[in-house]
């Protein structure tokens, strides 16, 4: 059975020991450190090789954004889950193109948080499903930036950005005179050249890419 090791980074201590407590009931999960902020991070991992570290976001001294960039010049084989909050979505560009592969709310159930371990160890990314919907719901702007590394259409990008304001298949059809054959085709493509697996790793493309603005 293969073993996660896992760093918890958060400047509350009172999160992450509940959080330790609730990761330890899982046998394939070792908390390997702590950390109060990104300072004590990169310094815990010059001795501690963890798998995975859980990131807060907002913290003293060094905040997620600048510790995920710093962590992954370092180690580059890291992989990296930010905690976030409700009305952190500003920080989700910045968090992504950092290197994050994954998004948990802070009030995540403890299998949905095991769950973004197992895929994000398996190279996969992760979007609570929550977090998703939150992020659809506060889409700002949506543009056609064809600045993308998969080579997607312009057709396929307008495609990208219905998904990612939550549409259905029939619906983006509908909104784009389209038959929802060609729809499902679209989607299709989309996943291939994006290597996405579903929805909520198209919208970390979308933001990556900065199809669409939250």
């Amino acid at each position: 059975m293969a073993i996660f090791k896992i760093v918890i980074v958060d400047d509350h201590a009172l999160f992450r020991n509940g959080l330790k407590l609730l990761l330890s009931s899982f046998k394939d999960i070792d908390i390997v450190g702590e950390a109060s902020n990104g300072k004590d991070l990169l310094d815990l991992l010059q001795h501690t090789e963890p798998d995975i570290v859980l990131m807060d976001i907002n913290m003293p001294e060094m905040d997620g954004v600048e510790a995920t960039r710093l962590a992954l010049e370092q180690h580059p084989g890291l992989k990296i889950i930010s905690l976030s909050m409700y009305g952190e979505e500003e920080y989700y560009y910045k968090m992504i193109d950092a290197g994050v592969k994954g998004f948990l709310l802070k009030n995540s159930d403890i299998t949905d948080v095991k769950q973004a371990i197992e895929t994000v160890a398996e190279g996969g990314n992760y979007f609570s499903e929550e977090l998703l919907y939150s992020v659809v719901k506060n889409i700002r702007k949506v543009s056609f930036n064809e600045n993308n590394n998969a080579g997607l259409s312009e057709r396929e990008i307008e495609v990208l950005c219905q998904i990612c304001k939550g549409l259905s298949n029939f619906e983006i059809a509908d909104q784009l005179h389209i038959s929802k054959r060609t729809v499902d085709k679209h989607r299709a493509n989309l996943l291939e050249k994006t290597g996405s697996k579903n929805t909520a790793n198209l919208v970390m493309y979308a933001i990556k890419h900065k199809l669409i603005e939250v």
